[in-house]
């Protein structure tokens, strides 16, 4: 059997390839309707555009059907049909591939090599210098997603330093309790020489006039934003900036983080003096009302600092508005809430409260956090998120919410620990191994689905979402957090479709016997369904390979995304 990861982006690469010189024309079919005929398209009027007559020459459909290559999945066949070149792989090979080795589709696609080391990335989120009763939900959408982005920058290899270390003495267990990994506070940087740099840049003494204590005085930055021109987005009211120790101690924390990274050898005396200026690219993760006091940072730190990375971009969250409440509701008073209605909700469904039950305290708490960040991550974050905060919004009736992703994840967990805790009961076989598996028998269009949608891209998925236009010109930069959040909730959606319709697991002989109407009654829970025959050994073996991301740690009850 040939062995190494399939690609969606090889694939494509290489049908593109096939076709000759020109733009890409070929994609992936992700709707059900159309994988029932096909993989991969080249639409019509696209060929027509390329070949003229839009007739492809018979030798490139032999070169697209004979595809061969590394990471290029197997093709069974290529057919002109009224839509465009269809094309349909060896579904049973591909199954063979993905599930035999499915632990190389959990991590990010390999970027190509490139010709130099790429910059390291310091995520700067201002936010954190406050204390958790002032965080705002818009600033907690900063804290989020700036966590979620070193999640995937370091999954994807790159060299992250997240400032500022937190100062507050109780952002760290607010933190803990949102599972943010964030660095504590350390010594405070010196500020002895931008102090000096900034005394003389302040304006004329006749300017200043008497200042509160704290306030050095006022730099104009009006020549700086016009040197960098009107295009760089900064905004064109920015005129002075008042500079204050605090302000120095920000930059100070900054200037140090980017000079000093771990693992390095002390900086040289000699070294020049942009030497470091293009190995650190600093990205500012701030909400919308932040984002004029940033930008006053920026220019500040690059006025006061010669070695300051030539490279900072802005990430700006939209602002938080919330339906039925107060515009002052705080980021722990948003977490008690969604907590008391996560246990509320509990207490319906199993008809007791079981906030107070020690066993589901941790459970209650994942729950409440996975909900938080799944909302806060599903919407684009340039965009305004609107929160609603009715009990509904937590329900499992709705296929849009983390909620019900959530779902989905539990009812994975239960099926495979009711596998597992049934097999040590001798009511099930042991698992066999992938390779002895007949993957011919899988037939069913959800199976396709499942592993041609949700496994089988999930390495490009997580590049993706770990991409930052750090060469595009301009301020500002994204974040494509809700690519992650839209690929989980069609995932939990074609679960639950095939789930609903497709026995995994079913009575063993041992459970119809001499147990009488128990093993009849048992009968009602998936967990204790069938003695496995290879097909039903093939569905397990696929359903196992599916919660391949997650925004929570897992556990038995609540196997939910983290």
């Amino acid at each position: 059997m040939a062995t190494g990861r399939l690609g969606v982006g090889e694939t494509l690469g290489a049908l593109n390839t096939a076709l000759g010189p020109g733009d890409p024309v070929w994609f992936k079919e992700t709707r059900a309707r159309h994988l029932r005929a096909r993989d991969f398209l080249a639409p019509r009027p696209a060929l027509q555009a390329r070949f003229g007559d839009g007739q492809v020459p018979e030798r490139v459909v032999r070169a697209v059907a004979g595809l061969q290559g590394p990471g290029v999945a197997p093709v069974l066949r290529c057919t002109s049909t009224p839509a465009g070149l269809a094309l349909q792989l060896q579904r049973p090979a591909v199954f063979e591939r993905v599930l035999g080795a499915v632990a190389a589709y959990v991590a990010p696609a390999a970027p190509a090599a490139p010709a130099a080391p790429g910059p390291r990335i310091l995520l700067h989120c201002p936010a954190l210098r406050s204390a958790p009763g002032a965080l705002r939900l818009s600033q907690l959408r900063a804290v989020l997603v700036a966590d979620h982005l070193a999640r995937t920058l370091r999954a994807h290899g790159e060299s992250v330093r997240l400032v500022p270390a937190v100062r507050d003495p109780h952002m760290p267990t607010f933190l803990q309790q949102l599972r943010v990994d964030w660095p504590a506070a350390s010594e405070r940087a010196a500020t002895e020489a931008l102090r000096n740099r900034a005394l003389a840049e302040l304006s004329p003494a006749q300017e200043r006039g008497a200042l509160p204590r704290g306030v050095l005085g006022t730099v104009c930055l009006k020549e700086l934003v016009q040197e960098r021109g009107r295009a760089a987005g900064y905004d064109p009211n920015l005129d002075k900036c008042l500079v204050t120790e605090d302000l120095l101690s920000v930059l100070a924390e900054l200037q140090e983080a980017a000079r000093c990274w771990p693992g390095d050898s002390p900086p040289s005396l000699a070294a020049a003096p942009d030497a470091n200026a293009d190995r650190c690219m600093v990205v500012h993760v701030v909400s919308c009302e932040e984002e004029f006091q940033q930008q006053k940072v920026d220019l500040l730190w690059r006025k006061l600092d010669d070695q300051a990375p030539l490279t900072q971009k802005h990430l700006v969250c939209g602002p938080v508005k919330v339906a039925g409440a107060p515009s002052t509701l705080t980021a722990p008073e948003y977490y008690e809430l969604r907590h008391a209605q996560v246990c509320k909700a509990s207490a319906v469904k199993h008809g007791r409260d079981l906030a107070r039950d020690p066993a589901w305290t941790e459970v209650f708490s994942v729950l409440s956090v996975a909900t938080i960040k799944f909302e806060m991550l599903s919407t684009a974050p340039h965009g305004q998120l609107l929160l609603a905060l009715a009990d509904s919004s937590i329900s499992t009736k709705g296929t849009k919410s983390g909620t019900f992703v959530m779902y989905n994840c539990a009812r994975l967990a239960t099926l495979f620990e009711g596998y597992r805790h049934s097999m040590e009961q001798g009511l099930y076989p042991t698992f066999p191994p992938v390779s002895s598996l007949d993957f011919s028998v899988l037939q069913d269009e959800g199976e396709w689905l499942l592993l041609f949608n949700g496994i089988l891209p999930f390495p490009d998925l997580l590049s993706q979402t770990a991409a930052l236009a750090c060469t595009a010109p301009g301020l500002h930069t994204t974040a494509r957090t809700e690519t992650m959040c839209k690929f989980l909730v069609q995932l939990s959606m074609d679960f639950s479709s095939y789930y609903n319709r497709i026995h995994i697991l079913g009575v063993s002989a041992q459970q119809n016997g001499v147990g009488g109407c128990g093993g009849a009654r048992e009968a009602k829970d998936e967990t204790s369904r069938p003695f496995l025959s290879n097909r039903h050994l093939d569905h397990t073996c696929l359903v196992k390979c599916l919660p391949v991301s997650s925004f929570c740690g897992p556990c038995v009850k609540c196997f939910t995304p983290a």
